[in-house]
């Protein structure tokens, strides 16, 4: 008997599974994650599944841990200060790819240096340059190097990455190690994310190491990749950026895993975001374009996923239009006030009362704050850390925090580096209200939703009624944007396949008319003609009313509470090398390998070199990450044109993928 261990740490629940002989869930537990130490909800699950399963500790053959950590910090502007080495590159440049978005004013340097299309150095690495910067302190917690044509010669990175060791000692990420295509942009933005999740990957996968040896477990630790593949927790913390879409990538194993569904959109909704990707023939599709994640198109390899911030916990927010009033969810996530409650009711329901009892609503009303331990506080304006210092290690209603409204700016700013947390109302809270919930404090839900609902629309009246009324108009937003999400996945996979399918049909009026099956002399009926699977803890809450607005069948796994977890242990180790032969100039066929070039008289030659070294690459990543039984498969994409009737040789692309199973260790009896 094998025994597996998953575990998924969500942003607002922690989940753990334990499966037998790799076909059998015989214990599942939820945990709310810790976010001031991630790891003490990995404990808690970890406990509760040996306790419902009377297992020891040291029988768990393989433990794999799966996390949306790095998808919702991208999501919501979080992550460490970095410093950018941007090689042969123009200032230009940097407003490409949402580059310059993404530094939001972190330090970079422009050097001279880069390389041509076939490897070529262009210009010298400005050594000096960057010795003088680095020896300033910039008060970044890791590094990103990136150079021009990296992928075709990567010596200039090397020397960066060098350099920046020797005399910073933080860790760096060079654009080469992470992606094997062009477009330097690209790579640059994909190597300065990468840097920014470093310290909150290694703090993450650590302290999980820990819990985990703590408890008694000493099963190795994987880490599911946004591929939906596994790697070791040792490369995962080298390169955290591959582990964006981690959890919804487990989760869309995991859907394929329990349903067996060949064709399917999954749709899994957690605290932070829905994440839905297509399933055809029983696997998940790869995005050749990149992951993206928010407004950020990287070059990792990861599960084809559109990814939208409106989950559970999402922030609830009011606007006017004309003399209406209407309701808006995310993209960004907050604590729930019945969560805030539960956890601190001293101080919440008093300031609750208090705002009820006032005979103008606040602007602040229903918000709290607090701070998060343990997280690097540098490189903050005077004002930042007057707030953060005032908010201190309690928590506050907002409106006795602020004591000026620009002191709102500080507060967002103090948000995305990860160092205070905002309560607010949330869908999470209506289901409170409604009693789909019950698992915090639903007196402090209701007051909120009361607070809430007093909000008043262009023509006088109130939002809601009374906190049900507010709690419904809540989710049937939540229904609104979940169907309207789907449709665009949908619309989206039709423009894959079809010319002319335009994505921004799914808010059109005559779909919106046909899916109400509005009466009229022009009949219009639609429906979404494909099964969707609900992942999540709360899609048996939210999604029949999905299923019904989009005429669809919905099926709800039995675990489907607890798909990440069970996609983060029963996938596979995948590994995948690719370099290039180019012809600098005629007769000559250079292959660009990793640590260098070398240029060969033939282009088989050429091919044969570079295919054994990328063959013998993978392999080697795929037996230090604990595979066995391991498959090599090999492809060849070779460009070619015809010039006066010959085939002319100019570019080919060796893509090679070692893939196995997980290596199971056997405890001594």
């Amino acid at each position: 008997m094998t025994l597996l261990l998953g575990v998924d740490t969500g942003g607002t629940y922690t989940d753990a599974v334990l499966i037998r002989d790799e076909a059998h869930v015989i214990a599942s537990a939820k945990s709310l994650t810790t976010r001031e130490d991630l790891a003490l909800g990995i404990g808690a699950v970890v406990r509760d599944v040996l306790v419902q399963a009377a297992v020891s500790p040291k029988d768990i053959s393989l433990a794999s841990l799966s996390t949306t950590l790095a998808t919702n910090a991208l999501v919501e502007g979080q992550g460490g200060r970095v410093g950018l080495i941007y090689i042969g590159f123009d200032v230009r440049d940097l407003e490409t790819h949402g580059l310059k978005d993404a530094l939001n004013g972190d330090p970079v340097i422009i050097l001279s240096g880069g390389h041509d299309h076939s490897g070529t150095e262009v210009a010298s690495l400005d050594t000096e340059a960057l010795r003088d910067w680095l020896s300033q302190d910039q008060g970044v917690s890791a590094f990103a190097v990136a150079a021009q044509f990296a992928t075709r010669n990567p010596v200039h990175e090397q020397r960066a990455v060098k350099m920046i060791t020797q005399i910073t000692c933080r860790p760096v990420s060079a654009s080469h190690h992470l992606s094997s295509k062009l477009n330097g942009p690209k790579r640059a933005l994909t190597a300065l994310l990468n840097a920014r999740l470093i310290g909150l990957t290694h703090k993450l996968i650590g302290r999980a190491e820990n819990i985990l040896q703590e408890i008694g477990i000493t099963a190795p630790l994987m880490v599911v990749r946004g591929d939906g593949a596994l790697i070791s927790s040792a490369m995962a913390k080298e390169r955290p950026i591959e582990t964006i879409l981690s959890g919804p990538a487990a989760s869309i194993v995991g859907a394929c895993w329990m349903t067996g569904l060949d064709q399917a959109l999954v749709s899994d909704i957690g605290g932070t975001t829905t994440d839905i990707a297509m399933v055809r023939n029983g696997r998940p599709e790869i995005d050749p374009a990149g992951a993206q994640v928010g407004p950020y198109r990287t070059m990792v390899e990861a599960v084809a996923m559109r990814t939208s911030g409106l989950g559970g916990d999402s922030e609830v927010h009011f606007n006017l239009q004309g003399l209406s009033g209407v309701i808006s969810l995310g993209p960004k996530r907050v604590l729930p006030i019945s969560l805030i409650a539960h956890e601190a009711p001293e101080v919440v329901l008093p300031a609750l009362d208090r705002q009820l009892s006032a005979l103008i609503p606040g602007e602040y009303d229903g918000q709290f704050v607090r701070a998060v331990a343990g997280v690097d506080a540098r490189g903050l304006s005077t004002r930042d850390q007057a707030v953060l210092e005032r908010i201190g290690q309690d928590t506050h209603a907002l409106d006795q925090v602020l004591k000026a409204r620009v002191e709102t700016l500080s507060v967002q700013r103090l948000v995305s580096r990860g160092l205070v947390q905002v309560s607010g109302v949330t869908p999470s809270d209506a289901s409170h209200v409604l009693g789909f919930l019950d698992a915090w404090d639903v007196e402090a839900a209701v007051a909120a939703l009361t607070l809430f609902g007093r909000r008043r629309t262009g023509s006088g009246d109130p939002l809601g009624r009374d906190p049900v009324d507010t709690a419904q108009i809540i989710l049937d937003q939540l229904t609104a944007q979940t169907s309207f999400a789907l449709l665009a996945a949908a619309f989206a996979e039709e423009q894959n396949s079809y010319e002319g399918v335009a994505v921004d049909l799914a808010g059109h009026e005559l779909l919106q008319r046909g899916l109400i099956r509005m009466p009229g002399l022009v009949k219009i009926e639609a429906s979404l003609n494909i099964d969707v699977i609900g992942l999540g803890a709360s899609a048996a809450t939210y999604y029949p009313a999905v299923g019904r607005n989009l005429h669809c069948k919905v099926t709800l796994p039995q675990y489907a509470a607890v798909a990440n977890a069970i996609g983060a242990v029963v996938g596979r180790i995948t590994m995948r090398r690719s370099g290039t032969v180019t012809t600098p100039t005629e007769g000559v066929f250079r292959a660009h390998f990793i640590d260098g070039l070398k240029d060969f008289m033939t282009e088989d030659a050429a091919l044969q070199a570079l295919e054994e070294w990328l063959s013998a690459a993978a392999l080697a990543d795929a037996q230090e990450s604990g595979s066995e039984n391991i498959q090599v498969t090999v492809s060849r994409n070779i460009k070619r044109t015809q010039v006066e009737a010959q085939d002319i040789f100019i570019e080919a692309t060796i893509s090679v993928e070692a893939s196995g199973r997980p290596r199971i260790s056997h405890s001594v009896k």
